[in-house]
């Protein structure tokens, strides 16, 4: 009988490493001194004007989160980690940062990739607002789905692939005689960069209208 092989894993190159295939979006917050509203408009337009001439650049936005307040939002996502650090250390982007400082101050630096990057709010309505007009949008930023949808949408992905995958592996031969923890390996192996790089992407943007439904107000109590 021919041994079945488990199949070799897949080449550690830069086109698996998750830091650097997937986009990396980094969300800060910031709050402004609230007399010099104007002024903090036009810095924060500047800097996502100067961060679209950097390579690797796929997007950017702004909000604010409420008309009366001084917390303020910015949105940038790059391609990688080698252009984003491109970015972040430029001197551009220095001059832009200590031009700002009389009047923005950084309260939380946020990095989003993978898992948490699959849930990410579309950047496509931030920055056609954006883009339409040079004034804060007045909305939140869109907070990320519950655990519990997170979870409902990785398992909606993951079982049906796994249930082929299985399948497909029956018609290998020998593969049913390797041992439990070996099988569980190989097919781990093959699963996880499809669910990373095909299945996951794909059933989030299926589900995006339901991931970020808002929660339904609770009624009263009588």
């Amino acid at each position: 009988m021919t041994s079945a092989q488990c199949p070799p894993p897949l080449p550690e190159d830069g086109t698996m490493a998750e830091t650097d295939a997937h986009p990396i979006t980094v969300a800060i917050e910031r709050r402004i001194d609230p007399t010099r509203i104007a002024e903090a408009t036009s810095w924060m337009q500047a800097g996502t004007d100067l961060a679209t001439a950097f390579p690797g650049f796929l997007g950017s936005g702004w909000v604010r989160a409420g008309e009366d307040s001084d917390l303020w939002y910015m949105l940038y996502r790059f391609r990688d980690i080698t252009t984003l650090e491109g970015w972040e250390t430029s001197s551009q982007r220095q001059w832009w940062l200590d031009s700002g400082r009389p009047f923005a101050r950084e309260e939380r630096v946020e990095r989003r990739t993978g898992i948490e990057g699959w849930f990410d709010a579309p950047f496509g309505s931030v920055l056609d607002a954006v883009d339409a007009t040079t004034s804060p949008v007045q909305q939140p930023v869109p907070a990320a789905p519950p655990r519990w949808k997170q979870a409902v949408t990785i398992w909606v992905g993951f079982f049906p692939t796994n249930l082929l995958a299985s399948w497909l592996l029956g018609f290998v031969p020998g593969f049913a005689e390797i041992p439990l923890p070996l099988r569980v390996l190989c097919t781990t192996v093959l699963l996880t960069p499809v669910m990373t790089y095909a299945v996951l992407p794909w059933v989030t943007r299926l589900l995006r209208p339901w991931l970020q439904r808002p929660p339904r107000p609770r009624k009263a109590a009588p």
